[in-house]
C-alpha cells in the first residue's frame, strides 16, 4: 500500500499531539477557582496566587529539563518510539492529577507532565527535519505550531463546559485517556523514517530526501557528510547560543500568557470557570493565524528566491515588532473583550516569529544533532518562563499585571537581537578545522 502525502499525515499526527499536549496542560489554570475552593478554602487571593505560581514554576522547571531529556531520547531511539513514550507518560501523569490532595502531590504531577510533555516539541522539531524539504519546514513548523494555539482554543471553553457535567477530578482523567488513544494511529502509521518506510510513495521520498540539502550545500559538495558535533562542540559555537538566547527571551511570553490568562480574566475581571470559558480561548485564534501565518510566509519567500538567512530573520523580527506595541497597550486594555483581543494580537506575533525560530536548529545542524539543540534551546526556553513565571506574583501582588507586559516587551527585543548579532548567517554549519 503507497499513500500519497505521507510526510502530511505525520505533520497532521504530530499536531493533534501537540493539541492533546495543550488540553491538558490548560486543565489546571482553567479548573484552579474550582480547583482552590475543594483543596485551599482557607487561604488568601494572594496565597492561592503563590500556590499557583509555585506548582506552575514545578511545571516549568521539570518541562526545562525535560526539553534537555527528550532531545537526547528523540536523537537515541528515533521520532517514532519517542513520542510513544512521551505522549504515553504525560497522559498517564495528567489521569493521576485527579488524585492530587495538595501542593505536594499536584507539583509531583505536575513535574512528571513537565518532564513528559516537553518530549513534543524536539520531538516534532526532529520530525519536521525528517519528514519536510528546507522549504517547507517553516510551514510544517506552523502546522504543528498551531496545534498548540487549537489546544488552547478548545481547552479553555471544552473544560469549562465539562465542569457543568463532571467534576474537576473527573475531567482530568477524560482529557488524559485521549492521550492514550492518540498512540493507536501513530504507531500504526509512523511504521519508519521516509527513507525506509513502506507506505511512501518514490515520488515523495525523493521529494523529501533530495529538499534536506541547501541548494549552496548540493552545490559545494553532495557526497559531504552533515554537520552533527559533539554536545560540547555544539555549545561552543555562536549560532547555538544564538538560537538558545532567543528561545529563551521569547518563549516566556508565550508561558506569561498559557499560564495566567485565566487567573487574569478571574483577579481583573471577577469571571468564574464558565465566564472564563466564553471569554478566556480569544487569544489563542490569534496564536493558531500566527502559526500559519508565520509558516506559509517563510514558504513563500524560500520560493520567491529569499536565502534561508533572510526569511528566518525577516519573520522573527516582524513577528517581535508585531508584539512589542500590543504588549504596551496591555498596561490599560479597558473592557475584557478587549483586552482578550489585545492578546490575540500578542500571540499572532509570537507563534509568526517562534516557528522560525525552532526551525533554525534544522537550518544550521544535521539531522542526528538536531534534536540536541532544539533540548536546549527548549530547556532555556523554559528556565527563561521560570524566571518571569515566579516574579508575577510578586509583580501583580496589587492587581496591576503592567510591570509583567512590559517585561514581556523587552524579551521580544532581546530575542531579535540574539537572532541578529549570534547568527550571521542561517546555513548549515561546517566543522571547524
Amino acid at each position: 500500500m503507497k499513500l500519497n502525502g505521507l510526510r502530511w499525515w505525520v505533520i497532521a499526527l504530530i499536531a493533534l499531539a501537540t493539541i492533546i499536549n495543550y488540553i491538558d496542560r490548560q486543565a489546571l489554570s482553567v479548573l484552579w477557582p474550582d480547583i482552590v475552593e475543594d483543596l485551599f478554602p482557607d487561604e488568601s487571593a494572594l496565597e492561592r496566587k503563590q500556590i499557583y505560581a509555585n506548582i506552575s514554576i514545578v511545571f516549568v522547571f521539570a518541562y526545562a529539563f525535560g526539553q534537555a531529556i527528550f532531545g537526547k531520547i528523540f536523537d537515541w531511539v528515533g521520532t517514532r518510539i519517542g513520542f510513544v513514550l512521551s505522549i504515553g507518560v504525560w497522559s498517564l501523569a495528567t489521569v493521576a492529577h485527579a488524585f492530587a490532595q495538595g501542593l505536594l502531590t499536584f507539583s509531583i504531577f505536575r513535574a512528571i507532565l513537565g518532564i513528559a510533555e516537553a518530549g513534543n516539541w524536539p520531538g516534532a522539531t526532529k520530525g519536521n527535519a525528517e519528514w519536510f524539504p528546507i522549504k517547507e519546514r517553516a510551514l510544517a513548523q506552523g502546522i504543528f505550531n498551531s496545534g498548540a494555539a487549537i489546544g488552547g482554543i478548545v481547552a479553555i471553553p471544552l473544560i469549562a463546559f465539562m465542569t457543568v457535567y463532571f467534576s474537576w477530578k473527573m475531567v482530568f482523567v477524560v482529557v488524559g485517556a485521549v492521550g492514550l488513544l492518540w498512540l493507536i494511529p501513530w504507531l500504526i502509521l509512523v511504521k519508519a523514517p521516509p527513507g525506509s518506510h513502506p507506505w511512501i510513495t518514490e515520488e515523495e521520498k525523493e521529494y523529501i530526501l533530495t529538499g534536506q540539502r541547501s541548494e549552496s550545500e548540493s552545490a559545494a559538495d553532495t557526497t559531504e557528510e552533515e554537520y552533527c558535533p559533539s554536545t560540547g562542540e555544539l555549545l561552543s559555537r555562536k549560532q547555538s547560543w544564538g538560537v538558545i538566547i532567543a528561545s529563551a527571551a521569547i518563549d516566556p511570553i508565550w508561558w506569561l500568557f498559557v499560564f495566567w490568562i485565566p487567573i487574569y480574566l478571574n483577579e481583573v475581571y471577577a469571571m468564574d470557570v464558565k465566564s472564563i470559558g466564553i471569554y478566556g480561548w480569544v487569544p489563542y485564534v490569534g496564536a493558531m493565524f500566527g502559526a500559519w501565518f508565520g509558516g506559509l510566509l517563510a514558504q513563500n519567500r524560500l520560493k520567491a528566491g529569499w536565502s534561508t538567512d533572510k526569511t528566518r530573520k525577516f519573520i522573527i523580527t516582524l513577528g517581535c515588532l508585531i508584539m512589542l506595541p500590543a504588549l504596551l497597550a496591555m498596561a490599560n486594555p479597558g473592557a475584557p473583550v478587549v483586552a482578550v483581543l489585545i492578546m490575540a494580537v500578542i500571540l499572532f506575533g509570537f507563534q509568526t516569529a517562534i516557528g522560525n525560530v525552532q526551525t533554525l536548529p534544522s537550518d544550521l545542524l544535521g539531522k542526528k544533532a538536531v534534536g540536541t539543540l532544539a533540548g536546549f534551546s527548549g530547556m532555556a526556553a523554559k528556565l527563561g518562563a521560570v524566571g518571569l513565571t515566579s516574579l508575577v506574583p510578586i509583580l501583580t501582588a496589587d492587581g496591576n499585571y503592567t510591570p509583567a507586559f512590559v517585561i514581556g516587551a523587552s524579551l521580544a527585543i532581546i530575542a531579535m537581537a540574539a537572532v541578529w548579532f549570534l547568527i550571521p548567517k542561517v546555513e548549515p554549519l561546517k566543522k571547524i578545522e
